[in-house]
Order: C-alpha cells, then sequence, then structure tokens
C-alpha cells in the first residue's frame, strides 16, 4: 500500500527503493515560500544505518512486506547469534550487523521480535523496557560534573548514565530506544526491608520502608525479623 507525505510519522514503517526502514525523527516544515514538505530520519531495518530523508507533497513510499515472531535469544556462537522460537524450537541465526544496536540490550534468555522482509529473519527488536543489572560503576560520591549522574556498566554490555545513588549489583529498567535509565527495580528481599522498624510483636512487624510514607506490615516475622538488627 502506498503511503504519501501526510500519513508519515515517528515509528512508522516504510519502504524505500526495496529497503524496509523505521522512521526515527520526523519534522513537518513549511517554509515561508514554497510548499510545505517532511524532513525525517529513517532506520534502515537491513544493517541499522540511519539516514536522512526528504519526503515532498506527492512521493510515495510503500508498506513493507515485515512480520515479526517472538524469539529468544539463546547464545553467540562466535559467527552469529542464535535465536530459538519456544514454540517450534526451531533456531534462526543472525549476524552481528543484522542485530546491530539491539545486541547492547539483548542478555541469554531474553525474549525479542525478530524482524521478517519478504520470508527472511533480517534483525530484532529488544523490548522497548528491559531490566538489567549493573555490574560495574563508581561508588556512590558527592561532586556532581555530570548533572548528577555517573556512568555504569550493564549486564548485557550497554553503558549508561545512573543517578549517583544507585549502585553495583543494583536492577534497573532501561529504555532501550533512547538509552535512558528509567528507575530501579525494587528488590523485595534486600531493598524493601530496608527501613525504619517501627513496631513488632509476637504476631507481626511494621515498618517504615524508603519507597513509601506509609507502614507496611509483615505477617511472617520468623522470616522477614532475619533482615533486621534488634
Amino acid at each position: 500500500m502506498a503511503i504519501g507525505m501526510s500519513e508519515l510519522k515517528k515509528g512508522l514503517k516504510i519502504e524505500v527503493e526495496g529497503i524496509p526502514y523505521k522512521i526515527v525523527e520526523y519534522q513537518h516544515v513549511k517554509p515561508g515560500k514554497g510548499a510545505a514538505f517532511v524532513r525525517a530520519k529513517i532506520k534502515s531495518f537491513l544493517n541499522g544505518k540511519t539516514i536522512e530523508k526528504t519526503f515532498h507533497a506527492g512521493d510515495k513510499c510503500e508498506t513493507p512486506n515485515l512480520q515479526q515472531k517472538q524469539m529468544q535469544f539463546l547464545y553467540d556462537d562466535g559467527e552469529l547469534l542464535q535465536f530459538m522460537d519456544t514454540a517450534t524450537y526451531e533456531q534462526e541465526g543472525l549476524t552481528y550487523e543484522q542485530v546491530g544496536d539491539a545486541f547492547d540490550w539483548i542478555i541469554d534468555g531474553m525474549q525479542v521480535d525478530m524482524m521478517y522482509f519478504n520470508g527472511k529473519a533480517i534483525t530484532v527488536e529488544p523490548p522497548m523496557v528491559v531490566e538489567l543489572k549493573i555490574i560495574d560503576t563508581p561508588p556512590n560520591f558527592k561532586g556532581d560534573s555530570q548533572g548528577g549522574r555517573k556512568p555504569a556498566t550493564l549486564e548485557s554490555g550497554a553503558v549508561v548514565q545512573i543517578p549517583f545513588h544507585i549502585l553495583e549489583g543494583d536492577v534497573i529498567k532501561v529504555d532501550t530506544r533512547t538509552g535512558e535509565y528509567l528507575e530501579k527495580v525494587k528488590n523485595i528481599e534486600t531493598d524493601l526491608f530496608k527501613g525504619e522498624l517501627l513496631n513488632a510483636d509476637n504476631e507481626k512487624i511494621t515498618i517504615k520502608t524508603q519507597f513509601a510514607d506509609e507502614e507496611i506490615t509483615y505477617d511472617n516475622i520468623l522470616s522477614a525479623a532475619t533482615y533486621f538488627e534488634w
């Protein structure tokens, strides 16, 4: 199906000169003189490269014949990245170039969307938001040279900027589209029990955690109490 200039928008998948792209940036320009046009940045599904493209009134592009299937990342065999359909157990291998920047966010066992163009596997897309562990980051310290942020290396290999109070070993949520830190993932066995002990009796304990301004009651004092110093 042909797509006109007025139908273009960020995130739309289009085919230009036989290559499938996704629009990653979009700007409608109306100059003082002359006809309006669209200036866009489009990212190739075939090699991951982004190019600039201008669309004028009357320009047409096609809807690409794309399909997607959820696959699980298995391992890197040194030549190809191997993915498996968990329903059929069929495997599909892609090159590093085909996977591109998506590999920065992928770890063993992660579910991804594999893209097919005209029936052939071409690339994968990670979830828009992933939860990954920090394996290396400077300790918490005072002093701000990066707007209150510091670099952190994640278990997938990606490096993101995080707040100073986040520490090595913490699990965080990241937006894979922008590489932006979103929030720390709460760990019920450790983080949730870091708080002020308000009350304890034979049946329950009540604490005030760092995550909320309310009292939270735990019924099982035998297991929960092991996290406190009395």
